[in-house]
């Protein structure tokens, strides 16, 4: 189990928010590390090589190499990220150690591909609906996915994909639908525009019956 993404970190005693303070105003970012039986590590990191890292996609769903001094000291996945209120940076990072032999669970994007070729796009004038955009997953680390794919491609107007419909790879298991909630991930809509307007040759055809049959206003 090797992590794709690496973590260079300082082991860090202080604790407190003054500490934390200090550490952001030297271009630091105050972390903990936890689980897997071991007792907690406060750990900081360097922000901007931390911040080039989380604009991937993948380091959300990976295995992260934690490394103090050059060598690596456990392997975690993200837990949970604190940006600051309004600037571009990390606040404060949570990681979970991970063992080789223990499931996890993490929330996983889903990649929605052949949207723009599905019938109920091409044919029908419809539009995709994304009703969830990530599954919680349960599985080994080395078995995690970056990433699941959903493909759109045969859908139809008013036809959806749910959870049962998804291809996982071995020994990773979708939460929700483990516990029997089989949700509907994705659907074609029709366009609010084209119903409208199969529907206005109705409303005109009406309308003239109806002022017929309404009384005229007496002129003053």
């Amino acid at each position: 189990m090797s992590g794709k993404f690496e973590l260079n970190a300082e082991v860090r005693s202080a604790k407190g928010t003054g500490a934390s303070r200090r550490l952001r105003r030297a271009g630091k970012v105050p972390g903990i590390m936890y689980g897997a039986g071991k007792e907690p590590v406060m750990l900081s990191f360097e922000h901007d090589p931390l911040w080039h890292q989380i604009r991937h996609e993948a380091f959300f769903t990976s295995i992260l190499s934690i490394k103090v001094d050059g060598k690596v000291i456990d392997q975690a996945v993200l837990r949970d990220l604190h940006m600051h209120p309004f600037k571009p940076r990390v606040a404060h990072l949570d990681l979970q150690r991970v063992s080789a032999t223990e499931r996890l669970h993490l929330p996983v994007p889903l990649h929605f591909v052949n949207q723009e070729t599905a019938p109920g796009v091409k044919l029908q004038g419809g539009l995709v609906a994304h009703l969830v955009t990530e599954v919680d997953v349960s599985c080994l680390p080395s078995q995690l996915p970056e990433f699941l794919t959903v493909d759109v491609g045969n859908l139809r107007v008013g036809e959806s994909i749910h959870l049962s419909n998804l291809t996982v790879p071995e020994g990773v298991t979708l939460t929700d639908l483990a516990h029997g909630n089989d949700l509907a991930i994705v659907t074609i809509t029709v366009v609010r525009e084209v119903a409208e307007a199969e529907a206005a040759p109705e409303a005109q055809v009406a309308t003239p019956a109806a002022e017929a049959q309404a009384p005229k206003a007496e002129g003053k």
